[in-house]
């Protein structure tokens, strides 16, 4: 089987998008399906049409350069437009069985455009609702005309391809609101790659985790909690300061490892240095992918304190699934997304999400009882290992592709 993906970005470009396309190809090529990649312009600046990246190939499509495509309206159309040109030129030469377009829907309009008329079935992926992200980074508010008409675009786009994926129930729930044949919807889990998110082992503790003990010698007395991720304000990050507050006044020895960067980086520095944290706060900020794996190894905890809206409520992140791949206790806030991941006092632990309270409490009580903790970890482990590795989530996308060639 040929399968033609589309993309709005690719490594060497660092997100959880770019992770998740990265083990969908490479375990989608492991069974033995051919796959050819074809990135939007959204991938930016790239110095050649067609670009190898590791062991995958990518064709580009150059971004817009006029002063007219940084237009909102006109910058979505060109982006549409020049997708849809780069995409038909390559429908002639690679002849592939299934063309599969992923998030955004301005790739999947692309794709159905490309493809009409040719007998080529349209598979279209789900793996957030960007107009929900737009209202969180303060380009759209909820029920405006870009929300709607953003909503609206993939609304089409969900009835006119011949099959839909999503990465969560969640997500699928709200498609089957919108009128959606719930028997042409595959849920595609998040997974992870258990080769390379193996459990903690004592040595592997290292640099981090020696490089924390150079500036705070008294660090094995504490509880490390770690938070490694994108900084968003939807993350809840500012409310994770808050608790460290909370514990830090009421003498709870508990030290907090951030790792990542974003839009909300500079408001949580300022932060730390507001609440005067910083002998109980280390932010490192990007950290090389290949080097997490040492972070993961110095704490104890790892926090994920999503605040409650539509985009946490219905995605399931990725995050919390390596976390415990890598053995690591998971406390996480009570969003939707997070329900569908954890099971409380089981393979993790949920706080009331907005809750700096809760959360302090939290692990105030999971730190006196340390003995649960080989307990919790070992069903978090075995949770990934049977239902959230990638050889099974890719093998749901047999489902969706019989689907779209019925």
């Amino acid at each position: 089987m040929k399968i033609l993906h589309v993309l709005d970005h690719s490594i060497p470009l660092h997100s959880g998008y770019t992770f998740r396309t990265r083990s969908i190809l490479q375990h989608q090529r492991a069974i033995g399906w051919e796959t050819y990649h074809l990135t939007s312009g959204k991938q930016g600046f790239v110095e050649s049409s067609v670009e190898k990246i590791e062991d995958l190939q990518f064709y580009r499509t150059p971004a817009g350069s006029s002063i007219l495509d940084r237009l909102p309206l006109v910058e979505q159309l060109s982006i549409v437009w020049r997708l849809f040109r780069r995409l038909r030129g390559l429908l002639n030469t690679l002849k592939p069985d299934i063309v599969h377009a992923h998030s955004p829907a301005l790739n999947g309009l692309a794709a159905l455009w490309a493809c009409r008329g040719r007998n080529i079935p349209v598979v279209y992926e789900c793996r957030a609702f960007w107009e929900d992200a737009a209202v969180d980074n303060g380009s759209s508010t909820e029920g405006g005309l870009r929300y709607r008409l953003t909503r609206a675009l993939e609304t089409y786009v969900f009835s006119q391809a011949e099959a839909v994926t999503t990465i969560c129930q969640g997500l699928k729930d709200d498609v089957i609101d919108r009128g959606v044949d719930p028997n042409k919807i595959t849920v595609i889990p998040n997974a992870v790659d258990l080769k390379k998110f193996t459990e903690t082992n004592e040595s592997e503790m290292g640099n981090v985790f020696n490089d924390l003990k150079r500036n705070h010698p008294d660090i094995q007395e504490y509880t490390l909690i770690g938070f490694f991720g994108s900084f968003y304000e939807y993350e809840g990050l500012s409310m994770l300061l808050d608790t460290m507050a909370l514990l830090k006044q009421s003498g709870q020895k508990v030290f907090l490892l951030l790792a990542g960067g974003g839009p909300h980086e500079e408001q949580i520095t300022q932060k730390i240095r507001d609440l005067k944290l910083d002998d109980v706060v280390k932010f490192n900020g990007r950290v090389p992918h290949e080097v997490i794996q040492e972070y993961y190894q110095a704490v104890d905890f790892m926090v994920y304190p999503r605040l409650s809206m539509r985009l946490t409520e219905l995605v399931t992140p990725l995050k919390p699934l390596e976390a415990m791949a890598k053995g690591k206790i998971v406390i996480a806030s009570s969003v939707g997304g997070h329900k569908e991941l954890i099971r409380d006092g089981e393979t993790g632990l949920l706080f009331s999400a907005g809750c700096s309270r809760s959360l302090a409490d939290i692990i105030v009580t999971a730190i006196g009882k340390k003995g649960q903790w080989p307990i919790i970890r070992a069903r978090a482990r075995k949770f990934v290992e049977e239902e959230r590795n990638w050889h099974r989530s890719v093998e749901f996308y047999r489902e969706a592709y019989a689907t779209a060639c019925e």
